[in-house]
């Protein structure tokens, strides 16, 4: 089984706060990194501020490194990308953003129960029945979005290892469509457990 997106017991002040306040806590630190980090060197205070949260929280080293090993091809694209378009300094800006605000994510999902998050994104979507919305399914969703994300991770980490062992060099499109086959088989067999559960309306 795989230990991305995964809830990490523990007994720290992260894993004892609210669900909700974490929620909040890492939306907003997300969108102010956004918005603040425009040079190079901010993006370092910021990581230093993202791994003093993950040492706060005693997550291990090699589960952390876990976490983000996933994004290492998708970050290695764009930062190419980002160099070709932008120059070196938007790459740093751009890639270390995202990989900071994969890992507070990530840093909610381990610190986190899965039940816990549910219940807080249900109550927080109950004004929505006053227009027909079921705050039940809602909260459903986006839960199933937070666990789907690292489990694409997990997909991309799985088709690059079998193309290393295989001996193959990188190739985008050949990385690309196993992944979204891997992707697509997922979400049938997610549907098809949901069915058998009665959530198929």
């Amino acid at each position: 089984m795989t230990t991305v997106g995964l809830f990490h017991p523990g007994t720290s002040f992260l894993h004892r706060l609210p669900a909700g306040v974490k929620l909040v806590a890492v939306a907003g630190a997300i969108v102010a990194m956004t918005l603040w980090v425009r040079q190079p060197w901010q993006v370092l205070p910021c990581a230093a501020l993202v791994t003093g949260c993950y040492v706060l929280a005693r997550i291990p080293v090699k589960l952390a490194t876990v976490q983000l090993r996933p994004l290492v091809w998708m970050l290695a694209v764009i930062a190419v990308f980002q160099v070709f378009v932008a120059g070196w300094e938007r790459a740093v800006v751009v890639c270390g953003s995202l990989l900071l605000a994969v890992a507070l994510a990530a840093l909610v999902t381990l610190t986190t129960r899965t039940t816990d998050m549910l219940d807080v994104i249900v109550s927080a979507a109950r004004p929505l029945r006053r227009v027909g919305v079921d705050p039940g399914r809602v909260g459903l969703v986006l839960v199933m979005t937070i666990r789907c994300i690292p489990l694409l991770g997990t997909i991309v980490e799985r088709v690059s290892a079998a193309r290393k062992a295989r001996g193959l060099g990188f190739s985008l499109r050949a990385l690309a469509v196993p992944v979204v086959v891997g992707a697509l088989l997922t979400a049938e067999k997610m549907g098809e457990a949901l069915a058998a559960r009665g959530v198929d309306d």
